[in-house]
């Protein structure tokens, strides 16, 4: 097995310019870039699955290099990308620019290098005598909360599909990740009574409930930093919570009677963010009977944005001592970027992160990936393709 990265392919670095081409901004449709790989797997003889979302606009694609084998392997990346609005960029974000051994546009690390590469090497895995097949797995709206990949793993289910294991190729350097938090958001809408400001008693003031339930999540974030058992090998060693955004009043000389704020909890995998949730909503409401005996419509409604399940892999596990043989590396790490792991892994297919690029270059002006990196992706696809078994 030559695991020896070389210069990354001219096959695969047009694939991944391609790709980054396309604008897949996760408010927009991601039909493009599902169409186009759908139609590269068809000149194969592969076909592929799609799910889609309810507005049919955009559609995860699922699709089985090796067809007639027992089980897979799931090479698995998300098609939308973060906007670039207001962000300081040198040139087009959609330019595909290939300027100082690096690759420059939206999602060029965060993740559609990884998605190319494994589309450039299909035709290696169609061929591969390995005793496992290779999937190809690619979701929409990660970036938004991971909608996309829960259709895709039901359906996968519904057809009695079942991997033996998941690839994730989300940006780590090619460091094998085998833990991140989850990222758990949620809104918190507060009704309250509007009046004039000089009859403050007559009124139920949406700023100050919501503020009282904002020092909450705070009071409960420096709870974390001083009580919670370190998990060490993440940047932030403890779960946190913060509050984003905050809007509420009119006017200064009327007291508000709406307000609203989002708040989430980054969750070490140790930790319990339901029960981070519930303790926020058990202190709205023990401060409801005050606000509803000035106005009984009065109180707190909360909504659930995303939830993203932690991940907690394992150096241990056959798939994770796969991605160090096959990128050379004998380490592992741990991310604090959310991904769709946990959801993979809660579903019962054991699972890795390893992926080109670094997220220190994702979601910035200028986002890049290196061709080095390229070209180690290349080799662990390259070596993938040979493999014969997976690690006892």
């Amino acid at each position: 097995m030559d695991l020896t990265p070389t210069a990354v392919s001219p096959r695969a670095l047009e694939m991944a310019r391609t790709l980054v081409r396309m604008n897949t901004v996760s408010a927009h449709s991601n039909l493009e870039l599902i169409h186009f790989a759908r139609d590269e797997l068809a000149r194969l003889g592969v076909s592929s699955r799609l799910t889609y979302n309810a507005q049919r606009t955009k559609a995860n694609l699922f699709a089985t290099l090796g067809e007639g084998k027992p089980a897979g392997v799931i090479l698995s990346g998300h098609t939308d990308t973060v906007p670039w609005d207001g962000q300081d960029w040198t040139e087009d974000p959609l330019s595909a620019t290939v300027r100082g051994g690096r690759l420059y546009g939206r999602g060029s690390a965060d993740m559609k290098s990884f998605i190319a590469i494994a589309l450039a090497h299909a035709g290696s895995f169609l061929e591969s005598k390995a005793p496992f097949a290779i999937h190809l797995a690619l979701s929409y709206d990660e970036e938004v909360g991971c909608f996309g990949v829960k259709e895709l793993i039901a359906d996968l289910r519904d057809a009695g599909i079942r991997p033996l294991a998941c690839i994730i190729g989300e940006p780590t350097s090619m460091v094998p990740a085998i833990a991140h938090k989850g990222v758990y958001r949620y809104k918190c809408c507060v009704r309250g009574k509007e009046a004039h400001s000089s009859l403050t008693p007559t009124s139920v003031n949406a700023i100050e409930m919501a503020a009282r339930v904002v020092g909450k999540v705070r009071d409960m974030a420096e709870g974390f930093e001083r009580e919670e058992p370190r998990y060490e090998g993440f940047d932030v060693p403890f779960s946190t919570a913060s509050v984003g955004q905050f809007h509420g009043g009119i006017a200064d000389n009327v007291v508000p009677r709406d307000a609203e704020f989002r708040y989430e909890f980054r969750d070490l995998p140790t930790a319990d963010a339901r029960a981070m949730q519930q303790a926020v909503v058990a202190h709205a409401r023990s401060l409801e009977p005050a606000m509803k005996a000035v106005a009984p419509d009065a109180g707190f409604r909360f909504e659930t944005i995303c939830e993203i399940p932690s991940f907690l892999g394992s150096a241990g596990d056959a798939i994770t001592r796969l991605a160090q043989r096959l990128s050379g590396e004998q380490r592992t790490t741990l991310v604090a970027f959310g991904t769709e792991a946990g959801i993979f892994k809660n579903s019962g297919i054991p699972t890795v992160v390893c992926g080109p690029g670094s997220i220190a270059q994702a979601h910035q002006p200028d986002e890049f990936v290196s061709l080095e990196q390229l070209a180690r992706c290349e080799a662990f696809m390259r070596g993938l393709a040979t493999v014969r078994e997976l690690p006892a």
